[in-house]
């Protein structure tokens, strides 16, 4: 029987067994979206993207990414994994590369460079961010997290929902002890939040300037909500809501700022997330997402 390649990468990590895993699926032609599912659900990570050819010959591929229970438009991690994973199967190591990847949001352009640090990869973001109506008290949001009023928000930070393609609850906090005591009332949350496109209700974001690492510029926690719910590793759908929030609330030099997110640490599985802002006018006209991947494993899919 012929099976179907497929990788393991760890995301947003240059180490092993760290960051957030990712299944990809080559030559998934053939597979239909039911298929697709129960794949995902068998390998059971976070995400698993599946390759086919793409509409467009000029591009790289056509991906699709599955949750264990459902298709997503769009996630960084699987775009940023999937991206490292066509680079290194393409056998040019050492040379730089840009490629576009078909995803269910539209065209993703990502560049792919690698170096004795190991292979990283960003991607420009599908569509700028832009703030939702949240009709929460942000007390209440607090309360759904754990948390007491006085410990929700810092500086001018204030919560509120976001989006670049998949909405978040961001949620700013003083310090690491503040975050580090975080806990996920899912049905708490289920009530109050606000459903997704896809009938899911926006995940929480967490965020803190207080980091672990001198290097960082941020430090953050993502729970989904859910049955089950669950806290993710690395996020980059929500560092791509999150630039929204950074160019609303901080004052941004112009042109590219760049930013290293720290998530992961309470998981034991740290990740770093790049996150690059360009400002013109005082405005932001475009981010990027981008980080490095390793491969864990790679095997034959019977199915």
């Amino acid at each position: 029987m012929k099976g179907r390649k497929y990788f393991v990468y760890d995301v947003f990590t240059q180490e092993r067994l760290a960051g957030n895993p990712l299944a990809v699926v080559l030559d998934a032609e053939g597979l239909d979206m039911a298929a697709m599912q129960r794949i995902a659900r068998e390998f059971n990570y976070s995400e698993t993207t599946f390759v086919t050819p793409p509409q467009d010959p000029k591009h790289k591929a056509r991906v699709r990414i599955f949750t264990p229970v459902f298709e997503m438009p769009f996630a960084g991690h699987p775009t940023v994994g999937t991206a490292i994973a066509l680079a290194e199967q393409g056998g040019q190591d050492g040379i730089d590369q840009i490629l576009v990847l078909e995803e269910n949001i539209g065209l993703l352009r990502c560049a792919i460079s690698r170096s004795g640090e190991g292979t990283f990869a960003e991607f420009d973001l599908p569509e700028l961010p832009r703030q939702l109506e949240l009709p929460v008290e942000p007390e209440m949001v607090g309360a759904a997290l754990g948390l007491g009023p006085h410990e929700i928000g810092f500086e001018n930070h204030r919560v509120g929902l976001w989006t670049a393609g998949v909405p978040y609850i961001t949620v700013p906090v003083a310090d690491l002890d503040v975050i580090g005591r975080v806990k996920l009332d899912n049905p708490a949350w289920m009530e109050l939040s606000p459903q997704r496109g896809d009938g899911k209700r926006a995940s929480a974001y967490v965020y803190t300037r207080d980091t672990v690492h001198h290097d960082s510029a941020f430090h953050a926690r993502m729970f989904v909500p859910g049955t089950p719910s669950y806290e993710d590793p690395a996020t980059g759908s929500a560092a791509a809501a999150f630039s929204g929030v950074i160019s609303r609330f901080d004052e941004l030099d112009e042109g590219p700022t760049r930013f290293w997110i720290e998530q992961g640490i309470e998981m034991g599985r740290p990740s770093r997330i790049r996150l690059e802002i360009e400002v013109d006018g005082g405005k932001m006209f475009a981010a990027r997402i981008g980080g490095n991947a390793v491969k864990v494993a790679e095997g034959l899919l019977f199915a």
